[in-house]
């Protein structure tokens, strides 16, 4: 019991590196609790949970010898970043008509996904969140599952405890300040938003094209 409570809490740690990293799900997060509530944190996270569990199995199937190519690390970087710019390009393009309603819900805007889907494709469209797991996440999962499944399932509720303490808290945050948030801000948020996602994706497309290089 005290080791596994030792994974636990160290999961719990450890999946706040990569929790609090500025990325795609923070810049999906914040976006939609704007318009839809401090629900759409733990929606959020909960399509978050579901893609990193498949991966969680597909590690334990083999994956993470591929995930130890260069070239695949690098092709993940670039489909990622060009994701990132299309995305990003979209909720731009939002502000021109976007507009925040005080009940929860966002007119006129382009960039609509639901919040499970919206933390399925910010994880997936995200290259650091691939690498992330391919080194700390991968090693500290050996370790845990020398403890069997107990230790893996213990690993694995720790690092999503993290991410919904973090991500729920944001959304939490941002629906509170709700009501001070008018039209104009709405829209330079969301502009903000996009202009990130472009950016790390541009980053992310650069970075792809110098590892196919190497």
């Amino acid at each position: 019991m005290g080791d596994l409570a030792f994974i636990f809490g160290t999961s719990l740690g450890v999946g706040f590196s990569g929790a609090v990293t500025p990325g795609p799900l923070f810049t999906f997060t914040v976006a939609e609790a704007a318009h839809r509530g401090a629900r759409a944190g733990p929606l959020i996270v909960l399509g978050h949970a579901i893609l990193e569990l498949a991966l969680l199995i597909a590690l334990g199937l083999g994956l993470s010898r591929v995930l130890s190519n260069g070239a695949v690390v690098a092709a993940v970087s670039l489909v990622g970043g060009v994701a990132l710019v299309a995305f990003g390009a979209a909720m731009g393009h939002s502000t021109r008509t976007a507009r925040l309603s005080l009940h929860g819900s966002a007119r006129g805007s382009t960039f609509r996904l639901h919040p499970v889907v919206a933390g399925v494709v910010a994880s997936a469209s995200n290259p650091f969140w691939t690498v992330w797991w391919a080194t700390i996440g991968l090693a500290y999962l050996t370790r845990a599952s020398a403890y069997g499944l107990a230790g893996t399932a213990t690993f694995y509720a720790g690092h999503i405890l993290s991410d919904l303490t973090w991500f729920g808290g944001v959304a939490l945050l941002v629906a509170t300040g709700r009501r001070f948030l008018r039209d104009p801000a709405y829209r330079v948020l969301i502009g903000v938003c996009g202009l990130f996602l472009i950016g790390l994706g541009v980053y992310f497309i650069v970075d792809g094209a110098k590892r196919f290089m190497v």
